[in-house]
């Protein structure tokens, strides 16, 4: 029986569920679900960026792997700091969920359509600038909470509408013997936002199945899971991000795919809070050489004003601090 670390949120607890079963239909091994809470969790009401604890959403579940206490903790890829920890590796990604955003709203509205008066929440800075270069007149609030919480919001009409991740809507509306809570019950539409009007977050729709380095039956079932073109993508972004300050907080989106020619192909983002302006760039690499290619990648950004950013980001904070 594997012992799985999830968070407590029903997002969480879904598809952790929905990887063990690909787990016992690959290995035919049996899992349980161990629910844990996060610092991250514990303080719902707290600004993302108020926060001084790296992993804040991952803290517990490490530490519960380290302890012995669980034999495998699955996250979502995006939750996970740049920094990794001693004894813990990452074991499989497995293939991918649709890594867009999605704009929810009672009325279908796309970005273009959005009305210039409309209230729109989130509390991603990544998602607040590309919203507002996209529609200035907008205001863009504040909003944490688990997913439902922030759709019912929508419904209420306390917002029009929010952005969200579409891969958590796929994994939590789903039946409940797959692990979801049926179908959104809710008079909502949501639009899927392509990367060219919202790119999405480093590793987003992605799963990071951690398990200690030297649990060699753990790794092994993590080997059958895995999905080696989202995990080299997802390697590429998370270059990316790295290359950048993952730890600084900047507003930073990054996409890898494979290319028609068998590489890889990575769109990345860093946007200006102060100007609500983004640098964007793209570029190819080798399929074996994905930390190259995002590092590279960054390495453009920073030379076409990315630096000017992250040194404004810098000052910023330190301000605040």
């Amino acid at each position: 029986m594997l012992r799985i670390a999830t968070r407590r949120s029903a997002l969480a607890r879904a598809q952790s569920h929905q990887t063990g079963l690909l787990i016992r239909e690959r290995t035919g091994a049996d899992f349980e679900l161990v629910p844990m809470a996060t610092t991250g969790d514990l303080n719902p009401d707290r600004a993302v960026d108020a926060f001084d604890v790296k992993g804040m959403f991952v803290d517990t579940l490490r530490q519960a792997l380290l302890d012995g206490e669980v034999d495998l903790a699955i996250h979502s890829y995006k939750d996970l700091p740049t920094e990794g920890v001693d004894g813990i590796v990452v074991g499989a990604v497995p293939n991918r969920e649709d890594p867009r955003d999605v704009l929810v709203s009672r009325d279908g509205w796309t970005l273009s359509t959005l009305p210039a008066i409309a209230t729109v929440g989130t509390s991603s800075e990544r998602r607040r600038i590309q919203v507002l270069r996209a529609k200035p007149g907008v205001q863009v609030l504040p909003l944490r909470g688990n997913l439902d919480t922030r759709l019912r919001k929508v419904a209420d009409g306390e917002y029009d509408a929010v952005v969200v991740a579409l891969a958590g809507m796929k994994r939590l509306y789903v039946p409940a013997e797959l692990g979801g809570v049926g179908a959104v019950d809710l008079p909502l539409q949501a639009v899927p936002l392509e990367p060219g009007e919202c790119l999405s977050a480093p590793g987003q729709g992605a799963l990071a199945i951690e398990c200690r380095a030297d649990d060699d039956d753990a790794l092994a079932v993590c080997k059958l899971i895995d999905h080696t073109p989202t995990h080299r993508a997802v390697l590429a972004e998370r270059a990316f991000l790295n290359r950048l300050g993952g730890g600084c907080l900047a507003p930073v989106g990054a996409l890898g795919s494979l290319s028609r020619l068998g590489g890889l192909e990575l769109i990345g983002l860093l946007g200006d809070p102060a100007r609500r302006t983004a640098v964007r760039k793209s570029g190819k690499g080798p399929y074996d050489e994905p930390v190259q290619l995002g590092t590279q990648l960054a390495e453009d950004v920073i030379a076409a004003g990315g630096a000017d950013i992250l040194a404004s980001i810098a000052q910023r904070r330190e301000r605040q601090a």
